[in-house]
């Protein structure tokens, strides 16, 4: 999202920047300036290929901007929360559409193939990972943020900022993502999202010593 970061906060510019995306119901993707919202937004953009985008709210822009990195995740997202939208009672969201809701704001994706380092991340052995390995995770442990809700948060940094994430192997993490979301099972939940408090990631924030990582408000066992 970097070089998408600087110049002019416009929809015509985000419009040129996604010229070719579409969603998985084959729509061209396209920002637009908010309308009436109803429940049913997600639908909205699968049949219409149009995002509502307030080019002045941090939060839409983040979001436009996960559609460009991650194009093909974000539609998947779209088109499973369509297509489960309508099984789920009326006003409340089914343990997928959780899933989805909570990695489309605040998820992010590991990319290790470190086991030792993996097996530290499951089991939230947080001073060991991010402290005792402080030399190898960076080297060895790359955290990709896609949810826009934390990238806004990250704009002010403060203790206890939490990704919920996936783990992937490959390089191309967009279609990695979204193969990962197609291949969820049918009682997929929150659940099978691990938790990341990022800003204990060596180098993310100020303050990292020893007893910064025995602050159990934050690094939860």
């Amino acid at each position: 999202m970097r070089p998408w970061l600087d110049g002019p906060r416009t929809l015509e510019r985000l419009n040129t920047l996604a010229a070719g995306l579409k969603t998985e119901s084959g729509k061209p993707l396209r920002f637009v300036p908010p309308g009436v919202r109803d429940a049913y937004y997600e639908v909205k953009v699968f049949e219409t290929g149009e995002v509502e985008t307030r080019p002045d709210s941090a939060h839409d822009w983040l979001n436009a901007l996960a559609w460009l990195a991650f194009p093909r995740t974000k539609a998947r997202i779209n088109a499973l929360h369509a297509r489960e939208l309508p099984k789920d009672p009326k006003g409340r969201r089914g343990p997928l559409r959780d899933l989805l809701t909570i990695f489309d704001e605040g998820g992010a994706i590991v990319v290790c193939q470190n086991e030792e380092l993996l097996a530290l991340l499951r089991s939230a052995a947080w001073k060991a990972l991010f402290w005792e390995n402080r030399d190898r995770v960076p080297k060895e442990m790359k955290v990709v943020v896609f949810g826009h809700a934390v990238q806004e948060q990250a704009l002010e940094p403060r203790p206890g900022i939490t990704c919920k994430a996936i783990v992937l192997a490959g390089d191309d993490l967009d279609t990695g993502a979204a193969q990962w979301l197609a291949d969820a099972p049918p009682g997929a939940s929150p659940k099978m999202l691990l938790p990341v408090p990022i800003f204990g990631y060596p180098g993310w924030s100020e303050g990292q010593d020893a007893a910064f990582y025995e602050d159990k408000r934050y690094f939860r066992p």
